[in-house]
Formats: structure tokens, sequence, C-alpha cells
């Protein structure tokens, strides 16, 4: 899946939401909501699901009807906050946005305390989008080619930050390591957010990122932007290339954002936290914000949402087995 959604995936959901951009909350017939809504990130703040939770939520929260409180639970690759969704109470008040781990851990784990495909209820693909894989500025490198020439002269020396293990960042850069031949050192943090401060300070001299969480470091010299996933650039770095461009081949992943419910969840809970989101996600100011952070709106109804979430688990699949990640 290309980090830019097809043609036709956007004309359905402008279909979709032009019906649902009118005023006033959107409310299912049995009343719901009545009380405020708890929104999990299953990580800590400043990454990249964190960011996109803030963008959306204020809106969200207008069009529900009632107050959705972001709830922050990070720790082991995002599993620690999805299976507090999943053990919820299945009656909408307690909502996941989860990212593209949720699509990984199913094969990269060999155990979870939850099930991927029978323990939730998709509400909506939110978003997909590229990632891109910074340096901190004093590591003598200005391109992947540089990248690649030094990791060979010392191989297993250099390390990478991610979110997590399990991550998409994670997995891109083990995909990269597979694709240039390298040997780099996983460092995980509980979180994008956290990752990217160490980059910054030079504790650790490279990551990939969403390109929304890095693009104030990268525009004030803190971070060297190298490649983009993906098949073509993003215009908020239109002069970093992608990796295909770079000489890289098998890198055009995306990443994927994704609002999840516990299984049992009424239909017309899922009806409304999908047709409230949607409206959100037309509003202009929330599409301007999402595109100069790189989210690429989706906005899937439920039934499309489980189908392209199926696509996701097993490309992702494909690709760990690819890369030999193993988290036991």
């Amino acid at each position: 899946m290309s980090a830019f959604p097809s043609r036709s995936v956007f004309v359905v959901a402008a279909g979709a939401v032009a019906v649902l951009s009118g005023p006033g909350p959107v409310m299912a017939q049995d009343g719901y909501p009545v009380r405020p809504v708890r929104l999990v990130v299953p990580f800590p703040p400043g990454g990249s699901t964190d960011n996109l939770a803030r963008v959306i939520v204020p809106r969200w929260a207008e069009a529900l009807g009632q107050p959705i409180t972001i709830e922050n639970r990070g720790g082991a690759g995002g599993n620690i906050g999805v299976e507090s969704v999943a053990r919820a109470a299945p009656d909408g008040y307690t909502v996941g946005l989860f990212d593209t781990a949720f699509t990984i851990n199913p094969t990269l784990y060999a155990r979870l305390p939850f099930d991927t495909r029978r323990d939730f209820t998709a509400v909506m693909f939110v978003a997909s989008g590229p990632a891109v894989l910074v340096v901190h500025p004093s590591l003598p490198v200005k391109s992947v080619k540089d990248l690649v020439a030094l990791a060979r002269s010392k191989p297993g020396a250099m390390s990478y930050a991610s979110a997590g293990s399990g991550t998409a960042i994670h997995l891109a850069a083990e995909m990269f390591k597979v694709a240039a031949g390298i040997d780099l050192v996983h460092v995980p943090y509980k979180g994008g957010g956290p990752a990217t401060i160490d980059v910054v300070g030079g504790q650790v001299p490279m990551m990939f990122a969403q390109p929304g969480t890095v693009i104030g470091f990268t525009g004030s010299g803190k971070l060297r932007p190298l490649a983009m996933t993906g098949d073509r650039r993003w215009p908020g770095m239109p002069d970093v290339p992608t990796f295909a461009e770079s000489g890289i081949t098998g890198m055009e992943t995306s990443s994927s954002w994704h609002v999840m419910v516990p299984a049992a969840a009424p239909r017309t809970v899922v009806n409304t936290l999908n047709a409230s989101l949607r409206k959100t996600l037309a509003l202009p100011e929330i599409a301007a914000r999402l595109a100069e952070l790189a989210y690429l709106p989706v906005a899937a109804d439920p039934e499309r949402s489980a189908t392209l979430l199926a696509t996701e688990i097993e490309r992702w699949g494909r690709a760990v087995k690819a890369s030999g990640a193993r988290v036991e």
C-alpha cells in the first residue's frame, strides 16, 4: 500500500462526509453518547498517534456532542493501551486510536494478551502517511548512500531509535537494514516523542519518524532528513528524495491510524462514532492541519475500514517475516 491512498478511497470518503458536514452533533437513535468518551492513545505524548489525536479531538467532541478525553497509555509497543481497550466495556465510552503497531504486532510478537482480529471492531481507517529517515547533524552523512557506506564500515556499531518494538518506524528501519544490507542496533522507546527527544539530543544518531513529528526539527537544522518512504515525495519536504530515488527498493511502506472499539460494541455506537469523525475530518481547518503534518485522510466507513485493516495486517505480516524481526 502506498503512503498516499488511491483516488478511489478519497472519492468515497469525500462523498460520505459531504452529507455529514452540517451543524450539530451526530447522535445514535438510542441517545449515545450521554457522557464523556475516553480515547486511549497507546503511546506517550509527542508521537504521531498522540499528535493526530490532539488535532482531531476538539472538533470531534463537538461533532459527537460530548467531551472526549485523551488517555495516553504507553508501553510494550502499544500493547498495554490496546489491551485496555480490548478489556473495556463495549459501550462506546472507551475508544482506541491505534497506529500501525496494531497491524504489525500480531506477527511480530510470539504472544499477545488480546486477539487483534476478534477482540475489536473497526470504527474507521482514519489516515495513512509516509515515514522519513532522519539523522542527528553530527553524523557525517548527507544522503542514504553516505549512511549505508558509513554503516557498512562499522557493522553493528551504529544504532537507531524507534517508538517501540512493533511500531511502523521500527519495522521501517528493519526493512531498511535488509534492503541496504547493513547492521544497525535497535534502541526501542515507549513512544515516538521520547525517541525523537533523544535523537535531537544526539544520544541516538538516527530514526524513522512520521514527518509531522520532526518537521520543526528538520526545519531548524536539529535533524537532517535523508529519505522518505512511499512512492513519491511529500510536498512538505519537497527536497527529500524517496528511498527508491536514493537507490533503495522495497521501502514503499506507509503508516496507518485506526479508531477501534471493543468487539461487542453496538452497531449504532460504531456508526455514530464513524459519522461524527467523518464530519470532523471534512472540516477545512482539520483537513489543512492534517495535510501540514503529512496525515493523509482515508475516512473509510466501518465496512471498508475492516477490509483495509485486514489487508494491512496481511501486508505487514509479510514484511515482518521478511525482516526476521521477532519479539518474545
